[in-house]
């Protein structure tokens, strides 16, 4: 059986989940918080086996309570419960050390699997936070094809500047700076700078 603890701001959100959870013996509630301050002096003194973590609460954010959790040496899976599919927030979650990213409209039997997939070892990942990720992969593969004065012309692009500024900039000729970026559209499989920027920003 996994102790669970739940951290939002919201006690309707709070309630929900726990019954949820309620419904299946692996998972026990054994506390909640409805801020991160809160939620790092109990998790520490509790030592869950679980946490499910909302990512917009007042005062401290959930990036912030994550921070300080990880810092505390909390090291159980800690799942984040949002409604936020944004792909930054995503990213810069799991960068920080998240074990999971779930939706809050996620189906309550699907969300439950993955939760128990994180408890395996697993990582519990909503459809749309999957896809996102993959996305996000294929991108940074993509990427790593190109040269290293490639990815140099890339960046410098990417701040808006013109052939003619870049060439200047890594004394070379603008002759050179349109080789570099004909292959380095092929390579990124895109047609226009202004694709292979956004493609490289987003990685």
């Amino acid at each position: 059986m996994w102790n669970v603890v739940i951290v939002d701001d919201h006690p309707l959100m709070r309630r929900g989940i726990g019954q949820l959870l309620s419904f299946d013996e692996e998972f026990t509630l054994t506390g909640e918080a409805s801020n991160g301050t809160d939620a790092v002096a109990l998790i520490s003194q509790n030592e869950p086996d679980l946490v499910l973590l909302d990512l917009n609460m007042k005062g401290m954010s959930g990036l912030d309570t994550l921070h300080a959790l990880r810092n505390e040496g909390v090291t159980c899976p800690i799942v984040i419960l949002t409604v936020s599919d944004n792909k930054q927030d995503i990213k810069t979650l799991i960068k920080a050390g998240a074990d999971g990213y779930l939706l809050k409209d996620s189906e309550p039997d699907e969300l439950i699997a993955l939760l128990k997939e994180a408890m395996k070892g697993g990582k519990a990942y909503s459809e749309q936070v999957k896809a996102c990720l993959e996305e996000d992969a294929q991108g940074d593969d993509k990427l790593s094809q190109l040269t290293a004065r490639e990815l140099e012309i890339l960046q410098h692009v990417a701040k808006g500047m013109r052939n003619k500024q870049v060439a200047d900039q890594l004394f070379i000729s603008e002759a050179t700076v349109k080789v570099h970026m004909k292959s380095l559209l092929k390579k990124l499989n895109v047609k226009s700078r202004v694709a292979a920027t956004l493609l490289y920003l987003d990685s």
